[in-house]
C-alpha cells in the first residue's frame, strides 16, 4: 500500500502564496536578489515574529535555567528570546530583568554581574523557525503577510479586506487550537498538578 506524502507549509510554499494572493507568478526557489521577493519574504518574516511575540503554548517555556559565566558573571540571552522574566517575579519582586547589550541586566540593582549567584530561572518566550511552528500558526501568519503584501504592493481595497477576513478566520483556528493545547484555568493551577472539577452528573447517577 502506497504511503500518502503531504507537504507541509515551508517558507518558499508561504511566499507561493503570498505571491498568489497578490497575482503574481510562483517560485521554484527564494531568489533574494529579486526586490519583490526579498520584500515579500520580509513580509512573512516580519509576520512571523510579531505573532510569536506575542507568547503562545507552544513557545512558551517555565523554569528555564540559565547560568552566569564563571568569568564575567554575565548571563548571554540569545537572539531567539523575545521576553523573559524570573518566574513568579511579579509575587516576589525580586529582580527587574531586561535584555541589554545580549546579556541579562536587572533594572533594580543596576547591573549584568550575577555572579553572586548560582542560577536563575527564567519564563521565556522563544522565537522558532516557520517550518517548526504549529500548522495553524503557519497557515495564519502566511495570511497576515498577504494582507499586508496586498496593502502595500497592490491599490486594490476589496482584495485587502478580503484577505485581512481570512486573516481573522485563520487566527480564529489559531485561538482554539491554543486553548486546546495549554489546558488554560481560571483558576491559575499550576503545571504538574491534578485537580478533579464538580461533575454534577455523577450526583443523577445515585
Amino acid at each position: 500500500m502506497a504511503t500518502t506524502t503531504i507537504d507541509i507549509d515551508t517558507e518558499l510554499s508561504a511566499v507561493n502564496n503570498i505571491l498568489g494572493a497578490i497575482g503574481q507568478s510562483p517560485l521554484t526557489t527564494l531568489n533574494f536578489d529579486n526586490p519583490e521577493v526579498a520584500f515579500i519574504y520580509n513580509l512573512l518574516r516580519d509576520a512571523n515574529v510579531d505573532t510569536q511575540a506575542e507568547g503562545w503554548h507552544f513557545n512558551t517555556e517555565k523554569h528555564v535555567k540559565y547560568t552566569p559565566d564563571s568569568v564575567t558573571g554575565k548571563i548571554a540571552i540569545g537572539n531567539d528570546i523575545l521576553s523573559m522574566d524570573v518566574h513568579d517575579n511579579h509575587i516576589r519582586r525580586e529582580y527587574n530583568l531586561v535584555r541589554r547589550n545580549g546579556v541579562l541586566y536587572d533594572k533594580q540593582d543596576h547591573t549584568d554581574d550575577f555572579s553572586t549567584i548560582d542560577s536563575i530561572d527564567l519564563d521565556v518566550v522563544r522565537l522558532y523557525n516557520f517550518e517548526d511552528l504549529p500548522i495553524v500558526f503557519r497557515r495564519f501568519i502566511t495570511y497576515r503577510a498577504s494582507a499586508a503584501a496586498a496593502t502595500q504592493l497592490v491599490a486594490n481595497p476589496n482584495l485587502v479586506r478580503l484577505l485581512t477576513n481570512q486573516a481573522s478566520l485563520a487566527r480564529a483556528a489559531l485561538q482554539e487550537y491554543e486553548c486546546n493545547q495549554g489546558d488554560h484555568s481560571m483558576f491559575g493551577f499550576p503545571d504538574d498538578t491534578a485537580y478533579q472539577t464538580y461533575q454534577p452528573w455523577k450526583n443523577l447517577r445515585r
